[in-house]
């Protein structure tokens, strides 16, 4: 017809112009994060943009639902506000002839929503444990920043360096802080590089430097000059990650008995559920008084998703928990949505009802 197809082009622009800017704030405000941690040494600088894709990845099964649930709510709004929608119910159509559209164009970002929720963004939390892994096993002069304090030896070690080349090889003004044998010691230097052996090894080398050592409770302390001071640096061994619910696809996910488990795979479900449960919510939700405002069913909207998001979270951590059944615990949320679903439905067929008898 070509009413539907009308009314999924329509859903299609609304879909893509929200998605771009939910996609856009979500990037932002990841990129704040991770830009404020690798300033602060905590990350690598390199691994903010792996990080971020990591982390888009993973918020995508929701923030796809969020777009479809907007994009249906506002295309539907701009009929009432158009008026459309009189002319649709005194032509006789009722307000469930729009299921029909919503759900062709709901379905295969359902099924997209389905497949990201779960395999990629577990393959997602998986990548981005094992990429963290490599990260913190790298050796201590690879993960420097300049101009930062940082610590390194679980630490046992302060590192600072006030400039490193372009291609890390060498580093000017260091500051080193250690404690061995219940000694404080504090090496100053000029400027450093790394040196490899015949045999592999890596050495730090300082040049033209100062080592202060100290027992900490006296008043004892040394002070010796050096030309060259090597230290022995090596990467550490990237420990594997530990398998969790979260870094497991579903068809691993379904074996699992744990109520950890458990809890994870109410949430899988649950997202793709949600979205449909959503887009159908979006078609009664989408009614505006023409001659009001529609901040008021705006909010009304955004307070219901809020309302389901946060139901299907708690559901998923008290099965989590053990608190709660994990067959209640699946089906519970969303029969508590079909609550206001129908009840909405009802209310506005009887405003198109109302329409169709003036008709008459």
């Amino acid at each position: 017809m070509i009413f539907e197809r009308a009314a999924r082009r329509e859903f299609a622009q609304a879909a893509a112009g929200i998605s771009v800017a939910l996609l856009a704030i979500l990037i932002s405000t990841q990129l704040i994060r991770l830009l404020k941690e690798a300033a602060g040494g905590r990350i690598a600088p390199e691994a903010v943009a792996s990080l971020l894709g990591f982390a888009a990845l993973n918020f995508m099964p929701v923030l796809l639902s969020l777009t479809l649930f907007v994009a249906i709510l506002l295309s539907l709004s701009r009929t009432y506000r158009d008026s459309e929608m009189v002319i649709w119910f005194t032509s006789g159509q009722p307000l469930t002839a729009w299921m029909r559209p919503v759900l062709r164009f709901a379905l295969p970002i359902v099924v997209a929503v389905a497949l990201l929720s779960w395999f990629l963004s577990p393959w997602a939390n998986l990548n981005r444990d094992e990429y963290k892994q490599k990260l913190s096993a790298r050796s201590e002069l690879s993960q420097i920043s300049p101009g930062t304090f940082q610590e390194a030896s679980e630490g046992r070690r302060i590192l600072f360096v006030e400039a490193v080349a372009d291609d890390a090889s060498a580093v000017g003004n260091v500051f080193v802080a250690s404690m061995q044998e219940g000694k404080l010691g504090v090496v100053m230097s000029d400027t450093a590089h790394q040196r490899i052996a015949e045999n592999g090894d890596r050495f730090v080398v300082l040049e033209s430097g100062r080592r202060y050592e100290v027992e900490p409770g006296t008043a004892e302390f040394r002070v010796m000059e050096f030309e060259t001071y090597q230290v022995r640096v090596e990467d550490g061994e990237a420990q594997p990650v530990d398998p969790s619910p979260k870094t497991m696809p579903i068809t691993d996910l379904l074996f699992e008995t744990s109520d950890k488990a458990r809890g994870e795979l109410v949430w899988r479900i649950g997202v793709p559920l949600s979205a449909l449960v959503l887009a159908l919510l979006a078609i009664p939700l989408g009614f505006v008084n023409p001659r009001a405002g529609r901040s008021a069913n705006f909010l009304i909207a955004i307070l219901i998703y809020a309302i389901y998001n946060n139901l299907l979270s708690v559901s998923q951590a008290w099965v989590a928990q053990g608190r709660l059944s994990f067959w209640v615990g699946l089906w519970v949320v969303h029969a508590l949505m079909l609550v206001p679903l129908l009840f909405l439905f009802f209310r506005r067929m009887s405003v198109g009802n109302f329409f169709s008898r003036r008709r008459g």
